[in-house]
């Protein structure tokens, strides 16, 4: 129930008072398997994309939020929920196992499931290298990725701020790459690199960032 009022009552309410620049959703595939792999400009993305897109996605959201017994705890974890968040672990390598097995679940079930491959906010505006865990899903689900370029939601929710401003928000969804001729080689770090390579070319192309290839550091105390 709160699904369906978020995405028929709350999505279209936000989109009305953001009036965000959205194209290419002619793109993202009806159904089945699909991965989102968007740059990432602000701690709001997680809810800009799923606000736009054509269909519902699931993020990872930290095991935290879904804790608690207040009603506003309750209140957090069954909206987060509604969002298509999945509650996982961070912070070792038990826990990114762990990530990458709720995601592949969203997957296996013909969901759709997005994913920052930078693997935090860009804090300098640039978009950097991508972490291989994008495409350990799509050669391991045959999932497709659709590249994502967001831009304007470093000013939608500004870092530090808690309550969204106005802002010029543009969302585009690039056409889907299928890495089907990689069928059997996931186990391959080179192959893993160079479908991740390939999938933060593809968001370049889209977001017209420039692009460092190193990867982007979280600065101490940041937790998006």
């Amino acid at each position: 129930m709160l699904h369906l009022l978020i995405r028929r009552g709350v999505a279209p309410l936000a989109r009305m008072l953001w009036r965000p620049d959205v194209r290419g959703t002619e793109n993202v595939p009806s159904d089945g398997p699909v991965i989102f792999a968007s740059n990432h400009r602000s701690a709001i993305d997680t809810a800009v994309i799923p606000f736009v897109a054509p269909r519902p996605v699931a993020f990872l959201g930290k095991a935290e939020y879904f804790q608690g017994a207040s009603p506003k705890d309750r209140l957090r974890a069954a909206f987060l929920s509604a969002l298509g968040y999945v509650p996982v672990e961070r912070g070792n390598a038990a826990a990114g196992l762990a990530a990458l097995g709720a995601a592949q679940k969203v997957l296996d079930s013909g969901g759709a499931f997005g994913i920052y491959p930078e693997g935090t906010r860009s804090l300098d505006g640039k978009l950097h290298r991508g972490h291989t865990g994008v495409a350990a899903l799509a050669l391991a689900t045959r999932a497709p990725v659709v590249p994502v370029a967001l831009s304007g939601t470093e000013g939608l929710l500004p870092v530090g701020k808690k309550i969204p401003r106005l802002a010029n928000v543009t969302v585009r969804f690039g056409e889907p790459l299928d890495f089907s001729r990689y069928d059997g080689l996931a186990a391959s770090p080179p192959i893993r690199r160079a479908v991740t390579d390939e999938v933060m070319y593809a968001i370049l192309e889209l977001s017209g960032q420039e692009y460092v290839d190193a990867y982007h550091k979280r600065p101490e105390g940041d937790a998006a």
